[in-house]
């Protein structure tokens, strides 16, 4: 019965908007249905195809973002305005505005506790890792990182260095089984073989 209320309700608040924050707070919804909500409902200028946005992603100005296809947010920040300004005017009674778009290029990934400031494009087939400040434009095709985030690799380069690593896991055999990356019917095999690679003084698992 749930499940179906469940349902009904996920339905209703994607399709419509409505019961949005019973969807948000009781739906438990996945990760693309939380994506799809966002496309419709968030605010943003556009979303392409095939995006995933984590429910901790926080996107200060909607109207100013624009994604592309096949775009991954971790739970990251998009900032589009400067709120120092305020501050400001109201010192020498003067006008002041400080916004700026953020532009997501198609095949881009931003990690975990990454910061995108105002006025930032990130080119395509790009990834801002973990933790990172970007204040600048980033190159297509490239893996930054640092504060400010820097030039690292190319993502072609970090491709064939991550497909070497892959590879070269234990592991290998069996993740090569999965029909695509959304299979996970072998994911508890998987972990009891990387438990036992990463803690191979203890085959029980126990510290």
């Amino acid at each position: 019965m749930l499940w179906r209320l469940r349902r009904a309700l996920t339905a209703h608040a994607i399709r419509t908007g409505k019961l949005s924050k019973l969807f948000l707070r009781f739906g438990k919804p996945s990760a693309d249905e939380y994506t799809e909500w966002f496309r419709r409902h968030g605010g943003l200028y556009s979303m392409g195809e095939g995006c995933r946005i984590n429910r901790a992603t926080h996107i200060t100005d909607p109207a100013y973002t624009r994604i592309g296809n096949n775009v991954v947010l971790g739970p990251c920040t998009l900032i589009g305005h400067n709120g120092g300004h305020s501050v400001l005017q109201v010192k020498h009674g003067v006008l002041l505005d400080d916004v700026g778009k953020i532009d997501i290029k198609d095949n881009s990934f931003v990690g975990w506790g990454a910061l995108i400031l105002p006025g930032v494009t990130i080119g395509p087939d790009s990834i801002v890792a973990a933790g990172s400040i970007v204040n600048r434009d980033v190159p297509p095709g490239m893996l930054v990182a640092g504060t400010p985030a820097k030039p690292i690799m190319t993502t072609e380069a970090y491709f064939l260095k991550l497909k070497e690593k892959t590879e070269s896991r234990p592991w290998y055999p069996t993740l090569s089984k999965r029909v695509d990356y959304k299979d996970r019917s072998l994911e508890a095999e998987l972990d009891r073989q990387r438990i036992a690679h990463f803690f191979p003084e203890d085959s029980s698992g126990n510290a």
